[in-house]
Order: C-alpha cells, then sequence, then structure tokens
C-alpha cells in the first residue's frame, strides 16, 4: 500500500497587496519625475522671481536635482536592498516632501538649491525601493506586465508635465509647483506605513560613500565649468581649469572603483558590449533631448513672448506622441531588433534639430516652424529611450539588472543635466531678438551633434528580432 502523497503547497498571491503596492509605488515616483519636466515650465517665472541672479546661478536650481538623483540612484539602491525597502520608500519619499516644502518656500536662490539637492537626495532613495516593492509584491510571471506599467511613469510624467506646469506656474506662482507635492507625500508615507510590506537583502554589500562624493564632485565641477563659460569665455584659464579639475576627479572615481571592493558603480558591467554602448547612446541622447525640451521652453517664451502656461501646452504635445509611439516601436523592436530604431531615432533627433536652425525664427509660425520639428522630436524620443534602456538592461545577467539598470537611470540623468548645462552655456546673455535666435540656433546644432553621436553609439549594439 502505497503511502498517500503529501498535497504540495501553492504559494498564494495577494492580489489585493499587489494592486495597492502598484498604485502607491507608481504614485510616489510619478511625483519625482514630474518635477523635472514641470520645473523646465517653470524657470522662467523663478528667474523673474531672483532677477538678481544670473542664468549660471539658476541653472543649479534644475541641476542640483540631477546631479544627486544620478549620483545617488546606484548607492541608494544598494542600501535599500541591505536595510529594507520599505524603510528606504518611507525615508525618501518623507525626505522629498519635506524639500518640496522647503523649496516652495525658500526666501533665495541659494536656500532653493540646497532645497533641490534634498530633494534630488530623496528622490534617489525612492525611486529604486519603490520598483523593489513593487518586484516583491508580484509573482515572477506578472513582473514583465507589472514593471512595464511602473516604467510607463516616465513617459506619463514627460506628457502631462509641461502642460501642468504651464497651469500650476500662470495661476498660482511657481512655488506651488513645489507644494503640489505635499500631498503626494503625505499620501504615499501614510498609506506606504500601513498597506506597504518589508523585504530585504541583509547580503548586498554596502558600496563606498568615497565614490559617491567623487562622481557628484566631477560632475558638478564639470557643470560649474560649462555654465560658467559664458562669462569666462570657453578658451580662458578659468574654464579651462575647472573643467581639467572636473576630469580629474572623475578619473580619480574611475580609478577608485575599480580599486575598492564595494564600488559605486561596477565598472565591469561596461565590459558588456550592449551594456556600454547602449547606455552611450542613451547619454548622448539625454543630453540633447533636454537641451531640445528646455530650449523650446525659453525660446516660446523669450523669442514668441508666450505665457508660461500658453508654453507648456506648446511643447505638450511631443511628449504625449512619444508615449503613444513607444509602445508601437517596442512591437516593431521584437521583429528587427533595437539597434536600426536607436540608430534611426538618433538620425530623426538630428533632422529636426537642423530642421529648426533652418526655419524657427523669431515670426510666429507653430504648425509650419514648431510642430513639424517638434513632431519629429517625438518619432526620435518613442524610438530611442525605451530601446536604448531595453538593449542595455538585456545585456546584464540575471543577478545584475537591479543594479544595471539603476546605472542606465543615472547616466540618463547625467546626460540630461550637461543638456541643461550647455543650454544655459549656449544662450548666454542675450536679450535682443537676434541675439536670442542665435543663442537658440546654436541649442538646435548641439541637438544635430547629440542625434548624430546616438545614431553613431547605435551602430556597434548587436541586436536581432525576439526569439
Amino acid at each position: 500500500m502505497t503511502a498517500p502523497e503529501t498535497p504540495v503547497e501553492v504559494p498564494t498571491f495577494d492580489h489585493r497587496h499587489g494592486r495597492l503596492t502598484l498604485a502607491i509605488a507608481a504614485l510616489a515616483a510619478l511625483a519625482t519625475y514630474l518635477d523635472t519636466t514641470i520645473l523646465f515650465v517653470a524657470f522662467p517665472d523663478i528667474s523673474s522671481s531672483f532677477g538678481s541672479s544670473g542664468p549660471s546661478t539658476l541653472s543649479w536650481v534644475l541641476n542640483a536635482y540631477t546631479i544627486a538623483f544620478a549620483a545617488l540612484l546606484v548607492p541608494a539602491g544598494k542600501i535599500a536592498d541591505r536595510l529594507g525597502h520599505l524603510k528606504a520608500f518611507l525615508v525618501g519619499s518623507t525626505t522629498f516632501t519635506v524639500a518640496s516644502m522647503a523649496c516652495g518656500l525658500a526666501p533665495n536662490v541659494g536656500l532653493l538649491i540646497v532645497a533641490r539637492t534634498s530633494q534630488g537626495v530623496g528622490a534617489a532613495i525612492l525611486v529604486p525601493s519603490s520598483l523593489a516593492l513593487v518586484i516583491a509584491a508580484f509573482p515572477r510571471e506578472k513582473l514583465p506586465q507589472v514593471v512595464a506599467i511602473w516604467g510607463a511613469i516616465g513617459a506619463m510624467s514627460a506628457a502631462i508635465g509641461p502642460s501642468l506646469g504651464g497651469l500650476i506656474v500662470d495661476s498660482l506662482g511657481w512655488r506651488w509647483a513645489f507644494f503640489i507635492n505635499l500631498p503626494v507625500g503625505v499620501v504615499t508615507v501614510v498609506a506606504g506605513r500601513r498597506f506597504l510590506r518589508e523585504a530585504k537583502d541583509p547580503t548586498v554589500r554596502l558600496p563606498s560613500l568615497g565614490g559617491v562624493a567623487l562622481i557628484a564632485l566631477a560632475a558638478g565641477t564639470l557643470l560649474y565649468g560649462i555654465v560658467e563659460s559664458d562669462n569666462a569665455g570657453w578658451a580662458s584659464p578659468q574654464t579651462l581649469g575647472v573643467l581639467s579639475l572636473g576630469l580629474v576627479l572623475l578619473g580619480a572615481f574611475i580609478v577608485s572603483q575599480r580599486r575598492t571592493d564595494s564600488p559605486t558603480l561596477d565598472l565591469e558591467l561596461f565590459s558588456l558590449g550592449n551594456f556600454r554602448w547602449g547606455n552611450l547612446a542613451m547619454f548622448s541622447f539625454s543630453m540633447s533631448f533636454v537641451a531640445m525640451f528646455f530650449g523650446l521652453i525659453l525660446f516660446l517664451v523669450n523669442v514668441w513672448e508666450w505665457s508660461v502656461l500658453k508654453a507648456g501646452l506648446g511643447v505638450a504635445p511631443g511628449p504625449a506622441l512619444a508615449a503613444i509611439l513607444a509602445a508601437r516601436f517596442g512591437k516593431l523592436a521584437g521583429q528587427i531588433g533595437q539597434r536600426p530604431l536607436v540608430l534611426v531615432g538618433g538620425l530623426v533627433a538630428g533632422l529636426s534639430g537642423l530642421y529648426r536652425v533652418l526655419f524657427l525664427t523669431a515670426e510666429v509660425s507653430y504648425l509650419v516652424d514648431f510642430a513639424v520639428p517638434l513632431a519629429l522630436s517625438a518619432v526620435s524620443i518613442g524610438l530611442v529611450f525605451p530601446q536604448a534602456t531595453s538593449v542595455a538592461v538585456q545585456a546584464l545577467p540575471p543577478n545584475r539588472v537591479g543594479v544595471g539598470g539603476a546605472t542606465t537611470q543615472a547616466i540618463r540623468q547625467f546626460g540630461g543635466s550637461l543638456g541643461v548645462a550647455f543650454t544655459i552655456a549656449l544662450l548666454g546673455k542675450a536679450t535682443a531678438t537676434e541675439d536670442l535666435v542665435a543663442g537658440f540656433n546654436r541649442i538646435w546644432w548641439l541637438v544635430v551633434v547629440g542625434g548624430i553621436a546616438t545614431a553613431l553609439c547605435a551602430l556597434p549594439l548587436r541586436t536581432g528580432k525576439a526569439n
């Protein structure tokens, strides 16, 4: 007589907990991504409020956030793995919310920049922990769909950020671009404490804080040299000295990461060809994309003299179209691979910049001179961003996907910071219409260069259709 079989216990999945986790984590992450696009729209209003501060100083209102976000994204993810994703999520959300309130109350540029840095710290802690909580709340077979939903918040923020930012700034002032984060923060902290579940991995090795400091200092020094180049001149000893110091700090960071047992950034990942070239494509495209997006807002406000609300609505169709096209291009990538899409996307981005150089002038012609290259930019965004990210992450071994994905997002943030710095430097202090148009043409040429660089980085990629 055979013994009765012991029933196999099948783990159950709490659907309600999974949906709540996704909703809470996505809401918190949405606020951090919205903060970037809304601030592009709010920048002219902030500049008017602090008129005594020059454009180079005010650029740090944008770049302080992205530098802190990018420098801390990977190490914050490792710390969250070690100490607990829920703890990190609550700390990050609280830090981001309090810093948002400080930004809205800031009486001067200096305190605003400090508060924006704190916002970046909070965002860096919040974003990787929110994704980790989502991954832990769903079974493995559901993860591709769920992570895609979580990842769509970036596209959603780009789509709604300009119009929402324009409406808020035009109606209530730029300070409310920060105050709208407060109710979101309260909801995510209260709901997170009540509904989310802790998860951690005590075996994760904590990163070197020295590496974090070096990469932040290197990025900050290089960006300072770029934004100040308009005052001192590109070939001046001051500019060259600052840029050289930045490169030395960057070199010191690379050396330190090769020698330490607990690197902030795992440089071995860049030995993977698709990861290396995918991230270089991401970096060059992020630089040109942010320069284009930020430049268009400033162009509409300063050259065509549109209101902030009208400018926000004027650029909003571009990100919205890009979000729609990204899903369609994703299906195409499964058929032909990501390489041709990134290659074409870079070339289309360059074409959009060249179109603006040739046709975008002080004479208002939205449909022909503005909307056409905006549509080209939307096509390039839909082609490059998702596919460059995909090809880089797919090159990673399964046990390195988390840190590799965070590295790709950090590189995207650093590229965006460079785009802001170049926009401020190339535009300069021009006030006359002719000088402004000439300054913006330099920005459009940067978009051309960034697009071509993206296409060149796509050439070494090795991709094919999905199995």
